[in-house]
């Protein structure tokens, strides 16, 4: 007799598939609706849209894999055979249910470990994880290898929250780019391969560097954190604690900010008297990072062949001495990097070395310009504001202020191209509750009227009549004679004077 007939064969395997899959990738909804047939919610292409609130298949999902853990006991109990493949299955549907059983505690855990103090912490909510799992592993034959496995799954699941939180919630957006980007985020930290990541690689992601690339002011720095800060750390079951920090585990450095002395010193340390100022021995941030810690270096297209050849050693041997000293000491945390210019253009030119860029790029993600995503959802307009906006006031106040940046973007900026990207934008919010108004300054791309007009032709909204006066009025505009705008147009020069819009024209006049 099986354990499982055919129906209940295919919920438990998609269940415990999910236990292994992206939350954010394209697979993850249909496992969902394998696992549960007419129940599913069909809500949503993806788990990735933050505004929409949280997945409302998760109770039912937790309720199908624990009544598959009462079948499975029961039919066990009947005399139904077990193979290894049965095992696995079961050990997965124990894992699911764990992991959605403690899901508060362990978010309350992440949230709290957040402000520090996360080894110094008994987390006595292991107790009761252990009884819960130990009680689902007790079942009919050879004890479940989970069993013994229970400090590591308890670490592991511990990670997924605090990946899910950070990835979930710090990077908006519902566009096909944001979606990629929290799919391409949660492979940096868990690999394409779930499984082998618990099973393995969880002990060795610190050797692989990040590198993060993309346009200015599109949150390579988030990325970066949501990376960095959700990585493996070790529970010991003895002392109920983890074994580091989380909350001091990102240690970022903008090298474009530092002389290049300087930042010598702050990666490598220094030992007293290499230099003019060197008063005392000093550890630089790859000696300081922890084993789970991580070490972030914005704008490495910055740095100076000379450092980077230092750096290649590094992810080469993880090994470095002080500015001044021969002593080799060892980097044993993560590195990620980010830049915004071209490294390809920048190794054509031999300002960037191949070599070092072959060690950085295993693991490569891209953020999407802000233009982008905004062109293909308007809409993300407000999600990306309210972010902005709850940063300065308090939640109560943010409805008001939200919907007095987003008209005035949509009335006086609408189609501009943000090339300042997130961090323009957080300037046009502050400007607007200052000033009420935001002006855009050197547009690299469009001017902001003819980008308005732009918008408003793409989105269909000008009659033929306003049509034609805006296009007599950009004519005119550019030649800067009624003449000449009535030659190109094939009209009357009095007909163009007519025509003009003095208001667009105006607005053109001023964008220059």
């Amino acid at each position: 007799m099986a354990i499982f007939h055919e129906s209940d064969a295919a919920a438990a395997d998609a269940i415990a598939r999910l236990c292994y899959t992206n939350p954010f990738g394209a697979e993850r909804i249909p496992l969902e609706k394998r696992a549960l047939g007419s129940q599913h919610r069909d809500v949503q292409e993806t788990w990735s849209l933050g505004e929409h609130g949280q997945n409302p298949n998760l109770d039912a999902l937790a309720e199908r894999a624990q009544s598959l853990l009462l079948l499975a006991r029961k039919r066990l109990g009947e005399g139904a055979a077990r193979s290894a493949a049965d095992s696995r299955l079961l050990e997965d549907l124990v894992r699911y249910h764990l992991f959605y059983r403690f899901e508060d505690p362990l978010l309350e855990l992440a949230l709290r470990s957040a402000g520090g103090g996360l080894p110094a912490e008994r987390v006595e909510i292991f107790d009761d994880f252990r009884r819960e799992a130990e009680r689902l592993c007790e079942l009919p034959g050879p004890p479940l290898a989970l069993r013994s496995q229970l400090p590591h799954l308890f670490a592991i699941l511990f990670q997924l929250r605090r990946a899910f939180s950070q990835v979930y919630e710090y990077i908006l957006g519902a566009s096909s780019a944001a979606v990629r980007l929290r799919a391409a985020v949660w492979e940096s930290i868990f690999t394409h391969d779930m499984r082998r990541y618990q099973q393995s690689l969880y002990g060795k992601m610190h050797e692989i560097t990040t590198l993060i690339t993309g346009p200015s002011g599109t949150g390579k720095e988030l990325v970066a954190r949501a990376v960095g800060l959700s990585r493996y750390i070790p529970f010991d079951a003895s002392a109920r604690r983890f074994q580091d920090e989380t909350a001091a585990a990102f240690h970022p450095l903008n090298i474009s900010a530092l002389a290049s002395t300087v930042l010598e010193s702050e990666l490598f340390g220094h030992q007293k008297g290499s230099f003019t100022g060197a008063t005392h021995d000093r550890r630089g941030w790859l000696e300081a990072c922890a084993r789970h810690g991580t070490v972030f270096l914005d704008e490495i297209g910055e740095l100076e062949p000379s450092i980077q050849v230092k750096l290649l050693r590094v992810l080469q041997t993880r090994q470095f001495a002080r500015v001044g000293a021969t002593e080799l000491r060892h980097f044993e945390g993560k590195l990620i990097a980010a830049t915004n210019r071209d490294l390809a253009a920048e190794m054509r030119a031999g300002r960037f070395r191949e070599d070092f860029y072959y060690r950085l790029c295993a693991d490569a993600i891209e953020t999407p310009a802000l233009s982008d995503q905004l062109r293909e959802r308007p809409e993300d307009l407000r999600l990306f504001v309210r972010s902005l906006v709850a940063r300065l006031v308090p939640e109560e106040q943010c409805g008001e202020l939200v919907d007095d940046v987003v008209g005035f973007v949509e009335s006086e900026l609408a189609g501009y191209h943000w090339p300042g990207n997130v961090r323009e934008l957080e300037q046009c919010v502050r400007a607007v509750i200052v000033r009420g108004r935001y002006k855009p300054v050197g547009s690299r791309e469009a001017s902001t009227a003819l980008a308005q007009l732009t918008h408003r032709i793409e989105r269909t909204e000008l009659d033929a009549d306003a049509l034609l006066d805006a296009y007599i009025t950009l004519v005119y505009q550019r030649t800067g004679s009624y003449v000449e705008a009535a030659r190109r147009l094939g009209l009357d020069r009095r007909t163009v004077k007519a025509r003009v819009d003095a208001k667009l024209l105006a607005a053109l006049r001023d964008d220059g």
